[in-house]
């Protein structure tokens, strides 16, 4: 599997929309759907925002880097998802603990845990491994 391009490669249109627009819509929609099915939240909220927050974190070359941009990701995510809600005006059908707001402080903790993973699996990917000796290859 490719590496995603760098972060600090893309433009500053691309880096607005990739880390702040989509993030955003995705809250939104999580939210939305914590309003209509537990079922389809759990899955927006878990293996999907987690594969989200790794390949973000990807772009990154530096698990403090990835780290960073995760935190923040997962501030703005759960931020939009408590907003989603909110704008559907109805009671959460799955468990969101008391008080609700404490849903941000745990997509902001994961999400830079999660971040950071994905930028130090770049980081192992990009660095040049030990070169094989040709008794080692035909073993």
């Amino acid at each position: 599997m490719p590496l995603p391009p760098a972060f600090e490669d893309r433009s500053a249109v691309e880096q607005i929309i990739g880390v702040v627009v989509v993030t955003m819509v995705f809250g939104i929609l999580t939210g939305f759907a914590l309003g209509w099915n537990a079922v389809v939240y759990y899955i927006l909220v878990g293996p999907v925002a987690l594969a989200g927050g790794f390949f973000g974190g990807m772009e990154h070359r530096s698990a403090d880097e990835g780290g960073v941009r995760g935190a923040m990701a997962g501030l703005v995510y759960g931020s939009f998802v408590l907003l989603g809600l909110e704008i559907l005006d109805t009671d959460p059908e799955a468990y969101l603990g008391d008080p609700r707001s404490g849903l941000v402080f745990v997509t902001t903790i994961v999400g830079g845990i999660v971040g950071a993973l994905g930028a130090a699996y770049r980081v192992r990917r990009e660095r040049p491994g030990p070169a094989r000796s040709p008794e080692a290859a035909g073993s």
